[in-house]
């Protein structure tokens, strides 16, 4: 039987975030001893656990069918590799930062300055598009510390927080990218490999969706029902169930997460009464 390889992040908050993920898509893995490799118990998915600079090279030779990496990482080391989905979480962003005490107008005020950066390709690019000429020093980890010690007068680099920017004596100046995990696929996976991807796919788009959305319960008038209908839209049509009481039913629906307040001030409006708001652990579409 085949089975589906997928890469993740073998320490840190991606890692993290990734595992939970795949528990929530009713995958079932275990990590116990720090392993590098391992395979779920209730679906054809075997795991490795990559240091995150690794991944995408991993996926552009096919050792990996697909991962789930920073967009940011995909930019930088393979813009090739094509994305399947945007997950939301694990969101940063790749920022230029400089020392507190340096006087910054504009993105010319770097011209001709050092910047330290472990994504020099990111930030060749962005620069070169800019018309700013830049000397680039290519460093892995550490970065913030570059300009403390006489490395560069500047840096780039994945801004989250900003706590460490702040704990090295740098502020954020210019936002290059923004960043969020995503799931990656190779793009030498092999045919038969596809359909297994399909059934991981499906789960992982009724777990987004399900985090997008919240269920609703209300007691609303009868008279009421086509009004309060006509502004639940997510669902073909919500659920009406009467009461004991006469002239009241019980509508059931399921309202975007973006437009929740607005949704429920207009409910209220209406005269929906007893408004109860409930997550959703899975959508299937």
């Amino acid at each position: 039987m085949s089975t589906l390889k997928i890469a993740i992040q073998k320490s840190g908050r991606l890692n993290e975030d990734s595992l939970k993920l795949l528990r929530d898509c009713g995958i079932s893995i275990s990590n116990e001893n720090d392993q590098l490799k391992t395979e779920a118990t209730n679906f054809p998915l075997e795991v490795l656990f990559l240091r995150n600079a690794d991944i995408p090279q991993y996926l552009l030779d096919g050792v990996v069918d697909i991962a789930i990496v920073g967009s940011n990482l995909l930019i930088e080391k393979g813009p090739q590799i094509p994305i399947l989905e945007k997950l939301g979480f694990s969101k940063c962003r790749v920022s230029v930062a400089v020392p507190k005490n340096f006087t910054y107008a504009s993105l010319s005020d770097l011209r001709n300055l050092r910047i330290a950066t472990s994504y020099p390709e990111t930030v060749k690019a962005y620069f070169e598009t800019q018309e700013i000429p830049i000397a680039l020093h290519e460093i892995s980890g550490s970065v913030e510390i570059a300009p403390n010690i006489g490395l560069a007068d500047a840096i780039v680099d994945i801004v989250s927080t900003g706590s460490t920017l702040f704990k090295n004596n740098l502020k954020e100046v210019a936002v290059i990218l923004k960043s969020e995990a995503v799931l990656a696929v190779s793009p030498a996976i092999p045919e038969q490999q596809k359909k297994l991807l399909e059934r991981f796919r499906f789960r992982v788009q009724s777990v987004l969706k399900a985090g997008k959305l919240k269920y609703v319960l209300m007691n609303v008038p009868d008279e009421k029902i086509q009004a309060i209908s006509e502004i639940l839209p997510v669902l073909k049509s919500p659920t009406i169930v009467p009461l004991n009481q006469n002239g009241w039913s019980s509508v059931q629906s399921v309202i975007d997460e973006a437009q929740f307040w607005e949704v429920i001030d207009k409910l209220k409006e209406i005269g929906a009464e007893g408004i109860l708001v409930c997550p959703i652990e899975k959508m299937v579409v």
